[in-house]
């Protein structure tokens, strides 16, 4: 099994190496990692990582500023992202946040690095361990800030 980790330079958090660290902390699998500018350079990569260097699923992370700009950007990834998965039949686990997610930097940096392991978690199960997802179904689950919880009657 090999798990492609893609994430950008423009982000303020190095949150390729937090999945990095989870993805080995949780599974022994064969890591690929590629760093791009910004997040609209993620599908390519994301596709590279699969067609060429045989990634079996990517993790694809960004940090897309604050600005309505920024959330454009953010939502034209997310398509590439979206249309690359039904190109190549893989998934790809998107791992984004948002800059005004945030009150303040210290927050920023923590958020990164939760969410970041948080979805190489997922990836795992995903990958490895798909009956612990299924168990989680409709459990509310969100990565980086406290779970929702299910809705209750």
């Amino acid at each position: 099994m090999k798990v492609g980790v893609c994430d950008t330079t423009f982000a303020r958090v190095n949150m390729g190496a937090a999945a990095v660290d989870e993805l080995r902390r949780h599974a022994s699998v064969a890591i690929e990692r590629y760093t791009v500018p910004g997040v609209k350079d993620l599908p390519v990569a994301a596709k590279i990582l699969i067609e060429e260097r045989g990634c079996d699923i990517v993790m694809a992370l960004g940090m897309p500023g604050g600005k309505e700009k920024d959330r454009l950007c953010a939502h034209e990834a997310s398509q590439g992202l979206i249309q690359c998965q039904l190109m190549t039949n893989h998934h790809i686990i998107e791992v984004f946040v948002h800059e005004d997610e945030a009150k303040d930097d210290k927050e920023l940096a923590w958020l990164a690095e939760q969410r970041a392991r948080e979805h190489a978690e997922n990836t795992v199960k995903l990958i490895l361990r798909p009956d612990a997802l299924i168990k989680e179904a409709g459990t509310g689950q969100r990565q980086g800030f406290e779970d929702a919880g299910p809705a209750r009657h």
